[in-house]
């Protein structure tokens, strides 16, 4: 039964291990629709979230299975539980690339900044990063590669900061830029929500390995009221 167990287990951390690629994909693929004005490519992303979901759903209800084939032990419960958890942050950090996608078509066609652009393309590739360190961290159970993930969420949330203030200053001097503007900003915002998803998933990365739940965006504001 053991053996059993086990072999579920690698198969239940192979397949979070997929989703996280698979949602790192779909970031990339939302933010270069955004600034490559790509309603295709957006398109694409948006119909790819079905699938996301339903990986979601599939993990969940494998790791659900697993806990009932027989009472693990504290070490093995906790990767179940990292894998309920921080799935669903992965099926978020999903839905936010949704909804740049959603930018992407809704705003096609009005005035862009070429600036603005680099510097969101240039907090995707953070956060990317970031996504991808964290799944690292978690395959490999290294708190060090955790805390280079808390870092770079600094320096996305000043990102964030900076783009939105660039962009309310150009849409006070130029109405053109209001539409456009406000994409922006969303987009933006979307991308620093991805940021503290992450370090969500990093929390249970950290748990994986101590046992111990760290909070580490217990301060962190909810900016924009998207979650």
């Amino acid at each position: 039964m053991r053996g059993i167990f086990d072999n579920e287990l690698r198969r239940l951390l192979g397949k979070f291990t997929e989703m996280g690629i698979n949602v790192s994909e779909q970031i990339y693929r939302a933010t270069k629709s955004f600034i490559d004005h790509d309603r295709e490519m957006a398109q694409s992303v948006i119909d790819y979230d079905n699938n996301v979901n339903e990986e979601e759903i599939a993990l969940e209800d494998q790791a659900l299975k697993l806990m009932a084939l027989q009472q693990p032990v504290a070490a093995d419960f906790r990767q179940v539980i990292v894998v309920l958890k921080a799935s669903s942050e992965l099926e978020r950090i999903g839905d936010h690339a949704v909804g740049i996608a959603k930018e992407t078509i809704r705003i096609k066609g009005h005035h862009r900044d070429a600036k603005i652009e680099a510097e969101i393309a240039e907090m995707t590739n953070v956060v990317r990063t970031m996504l991808d360190v964290t799944m690292d961290a978690y395959v490999k159970r290294d708190s060090k590669l955790a805390d280079e993930v808390i870092k770079a969420n600094e320096q996305i949330d000043n990102s964030y900061k900076k783009i939105r203030n660039e962009v309310l200053s150009n849409m006070k001097t130029n109405p053109k830029l209001v539409t456009g503007g406000a994409g922006y900003l969303m987009v933006a915002n979307y991308i620093e929500r991805i940021g503290d998803h992450v370090t969500n998933v990093v929390e249970w990365v950290l748990y994986n390995q101590s046992g111990k739940i760290t909070e580490i965006n217990a301060d962190v504001a909810d900016v924009g009221g998207i979650d």
